[in-house]
């Protein structure tokens, strides 16, 4: 080994730190006290403090985090919190705007008055059922009323008179019905029928033509008036009515003018109802055509679609503001929607047929939203942003902007909108709208920002604990002993992936107690102990673990080429980590390198078909950089190469395979074998340093399964980053092997420390000439470029003296 060899062989104890049983400092979580705030996130408790503090407009919230983390109930626990200390906001009723239907009126009363306003109104329309038509039954208005027909009929029956007198005079007889008046020769006081006037001589029937023409020129002259005698008794009728159903609804509404006096936009609708009843109760409630009367029931849905008010939102006196959750933020859901009912096959639609939306429930207090769901809904982000600019909520169709709304809608008054959202969402989503919407910062100045775990420390170790006891409670299940709380905190660092953080996903730690609270169940235990979590985590497990077993299973059938024992040239195990649904785990995956003369360079396979992302063609550069800086100083990197993930069919993507395809390249290379009890994991830098990356724990047990299930020899073991130590929280059989000597993991911080555990050779150090030593593994690196190098010279001198002698001939000649 050379001096700059500085592999690790890790001991039991820093591949896993338990949680100390002895501090745990209680039995079983009944002696805690329940935990009511959020573990571990004070960076977030002060952005909540202060954005629900701010008043300005603009300071809005974003709720920032990954689910299972606690996020949205804590928000909501806290905004609930939060309303009950403030004053509930104005209630809201859409009425009928008589001058104008299409635009109804949004009128705003103090909270918990618009239900009483409603009710109000419908007192009103059962008084107007009982006042008319009753109210033109009364003796006094009948008289009024007969007064007026008298006058007119007797200026009517007077020009008649005078007319029949006329007729009698000449032995005519005047006759009257309700439509027509006629006239009919007399003899000795008797009239006389067709046939005796067909008897009469000649002279007699054309007098009696030309009596007759002269009595209807004089009636005419008398009736000349009529109309004018009609329109007079029609007008004294019409103002005998507006007067009579002034004097009936005065009573009616005066006590409602005296109610509202202080809110001058409901008097405005008094005053504007009282107006449009003049005409309403005479077209509707009074019968004066002899039409078969209405009943009560269809009169009065008439009046409560005219004047009854249509809630839009109300609240409670003394319930605090409003925290309103919409869980599917359409844009009919969040701003309300006209509805519309069929007549004829005609859509029409009124007032009442305004219904609310979230934003007309949150406005004067908060309004949550999931910001996953809210953009993925058509219209509804811009019409957010517009709505909370203008501070203004307006009930509108979106479509009728595409012109796809072809019926006749409503355009309701505009209501005041002061609101404060809160938006939930993830990492990805807030850092895409702050780059790609210029109005996202503006609107929202607040992040909240929930982070994904937790220090590891006395204070959320207790405190993860009580919160563990307040689930419990809540959920009615049964208590968890100080030993199965140790390894629920256990799992949680697990899923930290580091010894000294907890887990911040406390969803998955529920889920866990959960489970295990149903295994103890089964068992018929009085309190949830440690062997009912492992039975928990085992089962969950097995459920899910249908692709890992069959992947093993191709393995050991030699489906899928991995070599536990012996060693191979240009070869090694790397470890892949796979994520099928709620399932992960860890995969070895062989890599391999081959090397021959030429100038192609290093070639990606992966990245050739279109397999390899980004970040792994990267890793594959930075190992072309690390070849050309380590060995290529005195010989040019005259090679041609390529590296593969063997039997990969799918997209590969981190750099975390680097370090072992640098080893493969270099095993090819120096004509030297390596272990293939070994698999590796790591990223490297151009200057040789190994990295850390993410899944390791992951990693070591899918090869230790592998090496488990075809034996445990002592030698088989797991190369990590010297970096990935701490996140080291290995299962139990993983470590009782380690402690038998069974198997091992070595953790590494360069290069050389992995070529010469794979090897089993010195790798070799620099002098200060930059030579390495004799033998060494590097020196047989350097050794082959030089000789690839000199092959590739005496090719290219070959091939041009042939064309050198050719030229000096023909000069020559």
């Amino acid at each position: 080994m050379s001096k700059e060899a500085g592999a690790r062989r890790l001991p039991p104890e820093q591949l896993t730190v338990p949680i100390d049983l002895d501090s745990m400092g209680f039995t079983t979580t009944e002696d805690l006290e329940p935990f009511r705030g959020i573990l571990g996130q004070e960076r977030a408790v002060e952005a909540m403090q202060f954005g629900v503090a701010m008043q300005r407009n603009g300071y809005n919230l974003f709720v920032m985090g990954e689910p299972g983390t606690g996020r949205f109930s804590y928000v909501m626990r806290y905004l609930r919190a939060e309303a009950k200390r403030q004053p509930a906001p104005l209630d809201y009723v859409y009425v009928n705007n008589f001058d104008e239907p299409r635009e109804p009126l949004a009128l705003a009363l103090p909270a918990g008055t618009g239900a009483e306003l409603i009710a109000t109104i419908e007192q009103l329309n059962d008084n107007l059922l009982a006042t008319f038509p009753a109210v033109f039954e009364h003796p006094s208005y009948q008289q009024k009323k007969s007064a007026i027909d008298r006058a007119f009929n007797q200026r009517y029956d007077k020009a008649i008179d005078f007319v029949e007198r006329l007729a009698l005079e000449r032995n005519i007889a005047l006759y009257r019905d309700a439509q027509n008046i006629a006239f009919t020769p007399m003899r000795e006081g008797k009239a006389l029928d067709e046939a005796e006037f067909a008897q009469l001589p000649e002279p007699e029937r054309e007098q009696y033509h030309a009596d007759v023409a002269d009595l209807e020129e004089v009636l005419n002259d008398k009736l000349s008036s009529l109309p004018q005698w009609k329109r007079e008794s029609s007008n004294q009728l019409r103002e005998l009515n507006e007067q009579t159903i002034e004097e009936a609804i005065r009573p009616l509404l005066q006590p409602l003018h005296e109610r509202y006096c202080e809110n001058p936009e409901v008097c405005g609708y008094l005053q504007a109802l009282g107006q449009n009843l003049q005409k309403t109760v005479i077209d509707m409630l009074v019968d004066e055509r002899g039409m078969e009367p209405k009943p009560d029931a269809y009169k009065k849905m008439l009046l409560t679609e005219q004047y009854c008010p249509s809630p839009v939102v109300g609240h409670p006196d003394g319930a605090g503001a409003p925290v309103v959750h919409e869980p599917h933020p359409s844009y009919d859901n969040l701003f309300g929607r006209i509805e519309y009912s069929s007549e004829q096959g005609a859509l029409v639609t009124s007032y009442r047929h305004i219904r609310a939306g979230a934003l007309h429930r949150a406005n004067g207090g908060y309004l949550v939203l999931e910001a996953e769901k809210l953009l993925t809904e058509p219209f509804v982000w811009e019409a957010l942003k517009r709505a909370l600019h203008a501070r203004q909520l307006k009930v509108e169709s979106p479509w009728a902007e595409l012109g796809r709304l072809t019926t006749v809608t409503l355009n309701p008054q505009v209501i005041p909108l002061s609101v404060k959202v809160v938006i939930i969402g993830s990492r990805h989503l807030y850092y895409s709208l702050q780059e790609l919407d210029p109005d996202f910062q503006e609107m929202f100045r607040v992040l909240v920002d929930f982070d994904e775990d937790l220090p590891r420390n006395p204070d959320s170790i207790e405190g993860m604990a009580q919160l563990l006891r307040t689930r419990t409670m809540e959920e009615g299940m049964a208590p968890l002993t100080a030993a199965a709380v140790a390894r629920v905190l256990t799992y949680s660092a697990r899923l930290a992936e580091h010894q000294q953080r907890l887990s911040a996903r406390i969803s998955d730690i529920f889920q866990l107690v959960a489970e295990a609270d149903f295994v103890r169940e089964l068992a018929g235990d009085a309190h949830t102990d440690v062997l009912h979590i492992e039975r928990a985590l085992q089962a969950k497990e097995r459920r899910t673990g249908r692709v890992s077993a069959r992947i093993l299973e191709d393995m050991l059938s030699g489906v899928i080429l991995i070599d536990t024992d012996g060693a191979e040239y240009g070869k090694c195990n790397g470890l892949t980590v796979l994520e099928v649904g709620d399932s992960v785990f860890g995969v070895p995956a062989r890599i391999s390198a081959t090397v021959y003369p030429g100038s192609s360079g290093i070639v990606d396979i992966e990245r050739e078909v279109s397999l390899g992302q980004s970040i792994h063609s990267k890793g594959v550069m930075i190992l072309t950089g690390y070849m050309g800086s380590r060995y290529a100083q005195h010989y040019p990197l005259e090679i041609s190469a390529s590296i593969a993930l063997e039997q990969s069919y799918g997209y590969v993507d981190g750099d975390s395979a680097s370090l072992g395809e640098v080893c493969a390249l270099i095993s090819a290379l120096a004509w030297t074998p390596l272990k293939q009890c070994f698999a590796i994991t790591g990223s490297i830098n151009q200057f040789g340093e190994v990295q850390a990356v993410g899944g390791v724990n992951e990693k070591i047990e899918g090869f230790f399964r592998l090496c488990q299930a075809r034996g445990l020899t002592g030698q088989q073991a797991v190369i990590i980053p010297a970096a990935n130590v701490p996140n080291l929280m290995l299962d139990q059989p993983v470590l009782e092997a380690v402690r038998a000597g069974q198997f091992a993991v070595y953790a590494v911080s360069r290069v050389d420390q992995a070529l010469e555990l794979l090897s089993g050779q010195t790798a070799g150090v620099e002098d200060e000439d930059g030579q390495f030593p004799e033998g060494s593994l590097n020196a047989r690196v350097v050794e082959r470029l030089r000789l690839m190098a000199e092959q590739r010279r005496e090719q290219e001198q070959g091939s041009e003296e042939p064309a050198g002698e050719s030229a000096e001939d023909d000069a020559k000649a």
